[in-house]
């Protein structure tokens, strides 16, 4: 069973691009149906954590709204925080599912139970995968991801109940 799910940021939860508007600042879009899927396994009683190379307070903000306290920017070696998170929960890699689109992803995604990637990832990803999603990164792969975890887990009607 999937109780950890490890999000990328760019590309996974955004389509990957970064723009910067004349003052510096940066802007990122998120797509609200990976967020109702990440707060529904978060309230099914499931973890979440982000973990990216980058770093940005839209990226913290969009977590608060979520409410995933596992946040991890400007990280290098994705899979060695991983494994952190994992002794604090006392549970294998083998409860672990993630998302990631290039080759800063492939050592944890690689180490992980399950490992999806969006379909716009680079091949050097989709090819080690264990799913391709249908969606691309920043438009549903996250949401997609989830929905697949939670029917093979028998929980997608649970899902549903929350918010009916």
């Amino acid at each position: 069973m999937i109780e950890l799910l490890v999000l990328d940021v760019d590309g996974c939860l955004t389509d990957g691009k970064i723009t910067y508007t004349q003052n510096g600042d940066e802007i990122k879009s998120f797509d609200v149906k990976d967020g109702l899927a990440i707060a529904s396994w978060i309230k099914l009683g499931k973890k979440v954590a982000i973990i990216t190379g980058r770093e940005s307070q839209i990226v913290q903000r969009r977590a608060q709204e979520l409410g995933i306290t596992h946040l991890y920017q400007g990280i290098k070696d994705k899979k060695a925080t991983l494994e952190k998170i994992v002794e604090e929960y006392e549970f294998g890699l083998e409860s672990v599912a993630g998302i990631g689109d290039d080759l800063n992803d492939l050592k944890l995604l690689t180490s992980i139970a399950r490992s999806f990637a969006p379909q716009n990832a680079v091949s050097q990803i989709r090819n080690r995968v264990t799913h391709i999603l249908t969606h691309n990164g920043g438009e549903g792969a996250v949401r997609e991801m989830i929905e697949i975890l939670l029917k093979e887990e028998q929980r997608y009607e649970a899902f549903l109940a929350l918010w009916e």
